[in-house]
């Protein structure tokens, strides 16, 4: 299975820690949660981080293309699953939620609908699953110049 992510900076497209997520939290983390929010494709990973953009566009996004070991377990959240109120933002739920999946660690990532485009999925990566490391491989970085359009 191949995702993708979208980061600001070169020095970062390396990094599969979930540091980001740890310090920051997220829509499905708390602060102190370890998780790498991945998207099913790069569209949408680019999306992803356009909503977060407030006056400080970067000149430029690197979009990382990331394979997943096949073997590796993910897990697929059911529709009637979500919590209430999901796609509000800091939903306390929705980070309770993802908080325990992180801990329990047992599985390598989660399946959950796009806040900005629920059509689209992305996918909460563990990097405390056992193996995390060796099941994942960066296949390619791409450095793309933002689209000045997008901001208007």
């Amino acid at each position: 299975m191949k995702v993708y992510r979208v980061v600001k900076s070169l020095k970062r497209v390396k990094d599969l820690s979930g540091m980001g997520a740890f310090k920051n939290g997220g829509r499905w983390n708390s602060k102190g949660t370890y998780m790498l929010y991945t998207s099913v494709n790069s569209s949408l990973a680019y999306l992803e981080n356009l909503v977060h953009f407030e006056t400080d566009t970067p000149p430029n996004l690197h979009v990382v293309e990331i394979e997943i070991d096949d073997d590796s377990s993910i897990y697929q959240l059911p529709d009637n699953k979500y919590p209430h109120d999901w796609q509000q933002k800091e939903n306390l739920s929705n980070k309770i939620l993802g908080d325990k999946w992180m801990n329990d660690k047992e599985y390598l990532g989660i399946k959950v609908r796009s806040a900005v485009n629920p059509s689209e999925h992305n996918i909460l990566l563990n990097p405390l699953f056992p193996g995390y490391h060796n099941r994942l491989i960066i296949i390619s970085i791409e450095t793309i110049p933002f689209d000045s359009r997008l901001s208007k």
